[in-house]
C-alpha cells in the first residue's frame, strides 16, 4: 500500500505547534523574570553565580580557592550592608594576592572601612552598641559567605583531610575573626578612653 505524499501539510498543525512553542517560551520568560525579582530567586541566582565561579576555579591551585572564599565573603558583606550603604558597598578585587593573610586583610579593611558612615547613620544609639552592631553585621555577612564557599569547595572534593585548601581557608577564617575581634576591642577601648577623658 502506497501513501500519497502531500507537499503542503495542513496549516492548522503547524500553527498549533508554533503556538505551543510560543506559549512555552513566554511561560519560561515570565518564570525567569519572576525568579529574578523574588528574594528566593535572587538567592538562587547568587548561588548560581557562586557555582559558576567555582566551576572557573582550578582545583589544583589553592590560590583560586581563596579567590572564591574572598568573593563569596565580599558578596555577602555587600548584601548585609546594601540596605544602609547601597548595592556593592565593597569592591571585589579578585586579581590580587589570594594568600590567607592577604585575603583576610582585604576582607577586613574593606568591610570595616564603613564603620564611620554606619555610626553617623545611628547618632541616637549608644556608641558601644553601634560598634557591637556593626561588627555583628559584617561578621555575619562574612560567616555566611565563608559557609557557602566551603560548601562549594567541599562539593568539589577539595576539602578532604590533609587538604592544603582546607588549611588555607581555615586560616583565613581565623584571621578574619581575629581581625573583627581586634577591631571591636580597639573601638571599645577608644570609647572608654574618650569617656574617661571627658569626666572631671
Amino acid at each position: 500500500m502506497t501513501l500519497p505524499i502531500t507537499p503542503n501539510p495542513p496549516q492548522h498543525r503547524t500553527t498549533n505547534t508554533t503556538s505551543q512553542a510560543d506559549t512555552k517560551s513566554s511561560g519560561l520568560d515570565e518564570a525567569q523574570k519572576k525568579a529574578a525579582t523574588s528574594v528566593e530567586g535572587q538567592r538562587t541566582q547568587l548561588g548560581a553565580q557562586i557555582l559558576q565561579a567555582s566551576l572557573d576555579v582550578s582545583i589544583s591551585s589553592g590560590n583560586n580557592s581563596m579567590a572564591l572564599l574572598y568573593r563569596s565573603a565580599i558578596d555577602h558583606i555587600n548584601e548585609v550592608l546594601a540596605p544602609e550603604f547601597g548595592a556593592n558597598a565593597l569592591q571585589v578585587a579578585m586579581q590580587q594576592d589570594n594568600s590567607p593573610e592577604a585575603t583576610a586583610e582585604r576582607i577586613l579593611s574593606q568591610s570595616t572601612a564603613f564603620f564611620d558612615t554606619y555610626a553617623r547613620q545611628h547618632p541616637n544609639k549608644d556608641p558601644e552598641q553601634v560598634v557591637r552592631d556593626f561588627v555583628g553585621i559584617i561578621r555575619g555577612g562574612f560567616e555566611q559567605g565563608y559557609g557557602e564557599a566551603s560548601k562549594i569547595l567541599s562539593g568539589l572534593g577539595v576539602l578532604g583531610e590533609g587538604s592544603s585548601i582546607a588549611a588555607e581557608i581555615g586560616k583565613t577564617f581565623e584571621l578574619v575573626q581575629k581581625g573583627y575581634d581586634d577591631f571591636l576591642q580597639t573601638k571599645l577601648q577608644s570609647l572608654e578612653d574618650n569617656s574617661s577623658t571627658l569626666q572631671p
